[in-house]
């Protein structure tokens, strides 16, 4: 298996965008994410204040603690979409596989295109790899402004940690057989999927390296499964029969699985990679809660408990449930799914699985629907539309507020009230 995944990061995404659109913020220390000392997060930081300490997700007021001097810039959404297109577009004139991770990160599959990019200066088929990757790199920095970082690995973890160690601006290659060597002495926080939670149980058994817990056997009760992660990760077992290939869907890049027993129907999505963004993780949950609700309409009931299941980067699992009036509507669901999540998400901790579940169903009782108020009939349109197109001709467009029903959004894009 050759090195023929590559993870392109944009380096500083927001700040280095916000640099585009104002050049007198070029060199300066800068804070993206809100006002001095505003409540909110921080979105992006740039190198100068990362050495004060200054990290993505940090709460504001700790930013401006830590970085003072910083100018502080809110967050501007609908601005940086389109120069992520821009860099996906150049990323496919390169690569014939491409994949979003998110917003400022991609994946590529340059399987089978030594020959399509050979010359004769090339040493061997890794060396054609990386020069195109670095002139890839290069026509984003000359075409969009924007800076990049790329590692080429094996798989997919390989590639994502050598995008780290290329920062910023650069590119790296990891041959494959070289990969133990090149994560070996990396601290265990730098494997994606290994958050702070799973660092400090690690610390606590005394591994602080990547090196460490590959020496961890499988059958270790505490970490093995972890340890054997890492392994797969990092291509063991993976040279004879092929290798890691990307996902056939951009990101959200995970799996739908429906579940379904007497008294309850749930679905869960696995992330291709661990979510630490709220907006990711609700815009995920509408998903869930939409198709969950579907279904229940479908079997011609309501629910009496909505449960939120939450999986960690560590593989900590938990739920959370709530008992509320039966229900079928997706603005009810999503209520208390987001609630659920605020109060069980830890600062800091990112999130492998999302699931939600309706248990104890109930047949709809035609004496309490008598005397009921007047509900909108959102939910039978929807369907309609679905029963008549399919389930991805209308989809929701809004988080739901409690008590309100969720806006929709056709194939078209057009909005319905």
């Amino acid at each position: 298996m050759a090195a023929r995944i590559a993870c392109l990061d944009l380096d500083t995404f927001f700040v280095s965008v916000e640099r585009l659109l104002d050049p007198s913020l070029v060199g300066q220390p800068v804070v993206v994410g809100g006002r001095k000392g505003s409540r909110g997060v921080v979105t992006s930081a740039s190198y100068e204040v990362r050495t004060l300490g200054v990290r993505s997700g940090m709460p504001m007021m700790e930013a401006a603690r830590l970085a003072p001097n910083a100018i502080f810039v809110p967050t501007r959404h609908d601005t940086y979409g389109p120069y992520a297109a821009q860099v996906r577009a150049v990323l496919e004139r390169y690569c014939p596989v491409v994949r979003t991770a998110s917003i400022d990160e991609f994946f590529l599959d340059f399987a089978g295109c030594e020959r399509l990019y050979a010359r004769p200066g090339d040493i061997d088929a890794d060396a054609t790899i990386l020069r195109v990757v670095r002139e890839l790199r290069e026509a984003i920095q000359a075409e969009v402004k924007l800076p990049a970082s790329v590692g080429i690995g094996t798989t997919r973890p390989v590639a994502k940690m050598a995008s780290g160690r290329a920062k910023p601006a650069g590119v790296l290659l990891v041959r494959a057989g070289e990969e133990r060597a090149f994560a070996g002495p990396l601290p265990v926080r730098r494997y994606p999927g290994i958050g702070p939670v799973a660092e400090a149980r690690l610390a606590g058994m005394g591994i602080t390296t990547l090196g460490q817990l590959l020496e961890v056997p499988d059958e270790d009760a505490r970490v093995g499964a972890l340890a054997a992660s890492l392994r797969v990760g990092l291509g063991a077992g993976l040279r004879a029969g092929g290798g890691t290939r990307l996902p056939e869907r951009d990101r959200p890049a995970f799996q739908e699985h429906d579940a379904s027993a007497e008294g309850s129907l749930s679905n869960e999505r696995t992330f291709f990679v661990d979510v630490g963004d709220t907006l990711v993780a609700e815009d995920a949950l509408r998903a869930l809660a939409e198709r969950v609700t579907w279904r229940l309409r479908r079997r011609g009931a309501r629910a009496r408990t909505i449960t939120l299941k939450l999986r960690f980067a560590d593989f900590t699992t938990i739920t959370r449930g709530r008992s509320v009036p039966p229900t079928h509507n997706e603005s009810d669901v999503l209520a208390v799914v987001f609630d659920l999540l605020r109060g069980a998400w830890p600062k800091r901790a990112r999130i492998r699985l999302l699931g939600v579940q309706l248990s104890n169903l109930v047949e709809p009782d035609p004496q309490v629907a008598l005397f009921a108020p007047p509900r909108p009939r959102m939910g039978a349109a929807i369907d309609a539309v679905r029963d008549r197109f399919g389930y991805d001709a209308i989809r929701m467009g809004a988080v739901a507020r409690p008590g309100a029903e969720a806006g929709v959004v056709g194939r078209a894009g057009s909005r319905v009230r």
